[in-house]
C-alpha cells in the first residue's frame, strides 16, 4: 500500500513540475521574444520612414530642373528620358517619369512606358491640385500596388507637367519576407497596404487574419499540444499561431503590424520539458525494476496458491453438478408428489361419488320396472315419460364421471385465458356430491361479466378443489355449516372461499409441505403446498386468515387480462 502511495505521489510530482516548469519557461521566454520584436518592429517602422523620407524630396528638387520646365515648354523630350535615368542611377529610386500636363508620360528612366496617359490616376489628378508634394499609391498593370511621390513643376505661375518618383517599398518587403515574422503595413483605415504575405494585400487586417484554412488531425492535434501552455494566439496563417505586435509609423496614420510564430518559443520549452520527463522516465523506470523483482517473489506464491484454487473450483463444480441434478430430481419428486396429492382427493371423493351414483342406479331400476309395467298394460306414452326420467339420470351419472377424469388429468404447461367463474363452477359440480353429502349452505356470489385470467383450467380447478375440501373438512364437526364462495375482479381477481369452521391454528406454516391438522390417515399435508405454488407459477399468490367470531377464509390472487390480451393469446 506504501508503495503504491509513494508511486502515485512521485506521478503527481512530475506531472506538477513538468506543468508549472511549462507554464514559467513559456511565459519567461514569450516576454524575452516579444520584447526583441518590439526592437525589430521599431527598426522596420524606421526603415520605412527612411525610404519615404529619401524618396519625397526627389520630386521637389526636380521640380526646380530648368531642363525639365524647358522640354516640357518646347515639348522637345530627346534628352529628357536620359536625364532621369541619370537621376535614377545616383538617386536609387524605384523609377521616375515625367508627365505633360495632359497626363502623358513624355520622359521615364524607364523607357517602355513612354506614351501612357495617366491622367486618372491619384498620381497625377492629386499632384494636378496640390502645390505640395504628394503621396499616392493605386494598382499598376500588373496588378501590384505601386507608390508614388508626385509633384507640379511651374513655368510662370503655370503648371507644366508633373514629376514622379516611385518609392520600392515593395522591394523593402520582398527582403523582409525572408524572415519568419510576418510584417503587414495598414493605412489609416486598416487596409493592408503593404504585406510579406501578398495574398493579403488590399484587404483589411480584420479579414486577412480571419481567413483560417481548414487543418488536418496532425495540425490540430499539434495546435493543441501548443496551447496547453498557457498561452493564446493572436492569429494564425497557414494554421500556426502567431503573437501580434502593432506599432504606428509617423506617416499618413498607417500601423505596421508584427506576426511571429510561437514555435521558437515552444521549441526551447519543449528542450528543457525533455529534460525533466528524461529525468522522471530514468527515476520511473528504476522504482519500477525494483517493484517488478518484488512482484516476481509475491508471483511464485500466487502460482501456488493457483493450484489449490483450481483443485477447489474443480471440487465446487463437482458439488455444483451433484446440487443440480438433485434439485432435477426434487423438481420430479414434486410433480409425482403434486399428482399424488389429486389423485388422494379423487380417492377420498369417490365415496362420495359412489354414493352420488347409486342414488340414481337405484331411481333408474325403480323407472325402468314402472315403464315395463307400463307397457304391458298398454300405456307406452307413461312408459316414454320414465324412460326419459332415465336419459336425465344417465346425463347426471355422465357429468360426475367427466369431472372425476378432468381432475385426474395432469395440468399443461401451456396457458391460456380462462374464465374464473367458470372455473369455480367446475370445481363446484365436481364437489357436489361431499358438498350434497353434508348439507353444506352455499352463499355464492360472483360477476356477469367474465372474469379472465391466464391459466390452465385443469390446474386452476385442482386448486379451488383444495380449497372446498379444506372447508368442508374444517365444518364436518358443525351442525351448521355455511360457505361464502366471493369473486371480485378489480385490480386483480379475487376468489374467497370463507367457512364457519374452528379456523387456522397455524398460519405461519399453513402452506408447508408435509403439514397437516388432520388426522392420520385423512391427509398428508400436500393440498395447500401444491395449491400455493400453483398460485405462485400462475403469477398470482394464495393468502388464508381467520375471521371472527369463528372460520377462515382463503383467498385465491390472479392478475387480470385485458381484452387485447385476450385476442393475442387467440
Amino acid at each position: 500500500m506504501l508503495v503504491r502511495i509513494g508511486v502515485l505521489f512521485l506521478v503527481l510530482t512530475a506531472v506538477a513540475v513538468i506543468w508549472l516548469s511549462n507554464l514559467y519557461f513559456t511565459q519567461l521566454f514569450d516576454n524575452s521574444t516579444r520584447a526583441n520584436a518590439e526592437r525589430q518592429l521599431s527598426l522596420y517602422s524606421g526603415r520605412i520612414i527612411s525610404d519615404l523620407q529619401r524618396s519625397a524630396v526627389v520630386p521637389l528638387l526636380l521640380s526646380r530642373d530648368t531642363t525639365l520646365i524647358t522640354a516640357l515648354n518646347t515639348s522637345d523630350f530627346a534628352t529628357s528620358s536620359q536625364r532621369l535615368i541619370s537621376y535614377h542611377n545616383d538617386i536609387g529610386t524605384k523609377e521616375i517619369f515625367l508627365l505633360d500636363k495632359d497626363g502623358r508620360i513624355v520622359a521615364s528612366s524607364n523607357r517602355t512606358e513612354l506614351g501612357e496617359f495617366l491622367s486618372d490616376k491619384p498620381v497625377y489628378v492629386s499632384a494636378i491640385r496640390s502645390k505640395d508634394t504628394v503621396f499616392t499609391n493605386f494598382e499598376n498593370s500588373n496588378g501590384a500596388q505601386s507608390y508614388y511621390f508626385s509633384r507640379r513643376l511651374l513655368s510662370d505661375n503655370r503648371t507644366v507637367g508633373i514629376i514622379a518618383v516611385e518609392v520600392d517599398l515593395g522591394g523593402l518587403f520582398n527582403t523582409w519576407s525572408k524572415n519568419d515574422a510576418t510584417l503587414i503595413v495598414t493605412d489609416s483605415e486598416g487596409t493592408i497596404l503593404l504585406s510579406t504575405e501578398r495574398q493579403f494585400e488590399n484587404q483589411t487586417l480584420s479579414e486577412a487574419l480571419s481567413n483560417r484554412p481548414v487543418l488536418s488531425t496532425m495540425e490540430r492535434a499539434l495546435r493543441a499540444t501548443g496551447e496547453w501552455s498557457g498561452s493564446v494566439a493572436d492569429a494564425y496563417i497557414r494554421g500556426q499561431p502567431l503573437f501580434r505586435i502593432d506599432a504606428k509609423v509617423p506617416f499618413q496614420g498607417w500601423n505596421i503590424v508584427y506576426l511571429a510564430s510561437y514555435e521558437n518559443i515552444r521549441a526551447r520549452v519543449n528542450g528543457i520539458l525533455a529534460f525533466e520527463v528524461m529525468g522522471y522516465a530514468m527515476l520511473f523506470a528504476l522504482m519500477f525494476y525494483i517493484l517488478s523483482k518484488r512482484a516476481l517473489k509475491k508471483s511464485f506464491a500466487y502460482q501456488a496458491e493457483s493450484a489449490e484454487l483450481r483443485a477447489l473450483n474443480d471440487q465446487l463444480t463437482l458439488e455444483i453438478s451433484q446440487r443440480e441434478e438433485a434439485e432435477r430430481n426434487l423438481q420430479v419428486a414434486e410433480q409425482s408428489l403434486a399428482q399424488s396429492s389429486k389423485l388422494a382427493a379423487l380417492g377420498e371423493m369417490s365415496a362420495a361419488v359412489s354414493h352420488e351414483l347409486n342414488q340414481p342406479l337405484a331411481a333408474m331400476r325403480t323407472y325402468l320396472a314402472g315403464a315395463k309395467l307400463l307397457l304391458k298394460r298398454q300405456r307406452p306414452e307413461e312408459a316414454i315419460g320414465s324412460f326419459q326420467r332415465i336419459d336425465d339420470l344417465i346425463g347426471r351419472m355422465g357429468a360426475i364421471t367427466k369431472q372425476l377424469k378432468s381432475y385426474a388429468r395432469k395440468g399443461s404447461d401451456e396457458l391460456h385465458p380462462v374464465d374464473l367463474r367458470a372455473a369455480v363452477h367446475g370445481s363446484l359440480a365436481m364437489m357436489s356430491p361431499q358438498l350434497n353429502q353434508l348439507e353444506i349452505d352455499i352463499t355464492e356470489t360472483m360477476p356477469q361479466s367474465p372474469v379472465m385470467v391466464m391459466g390452465d383450467a385443469v390446474r386452476l380447478e385442482q386448486v379451488i378443489v383444495n380449497l372446498l375440501r379444506n372447508a368442508i373438512d374444517a365444518m364436518k364437526v358443525q351442525s351448521d355449516r355455511h360457505l361464502d364462495i366471493l369473486l371480485v375482479a378489480g385490480d386483480v381477481a379475487k376468489l374467497s372461499i370463507k367457512d364457519n369452521g374452528a379456523g387456522i391454528e397455524n398460519l405461519d406454516n399453513l402452506f408447508e409441505p408435509f403439514y397437516t391438522t388432520k388426522q392420520p390417515g385423512d391427509g398428508v399435508g400436500l393440498g395447500l403446498a401444491i395449491s400455493s405454488g400453483i398460485a405462485n407459477d400462475l403469477g398470482g399468490r394464495l393468502l388464508a386468515r381467520n375471521i371472527k367470531p369463528h372460520g377462515a377464509v382463503f383467498e385465491f390472487q390472479l392478475p387480470l387480462i385485458k381484452q387485447d390480451e385476450i385476442k393475442a393469446a387467440e
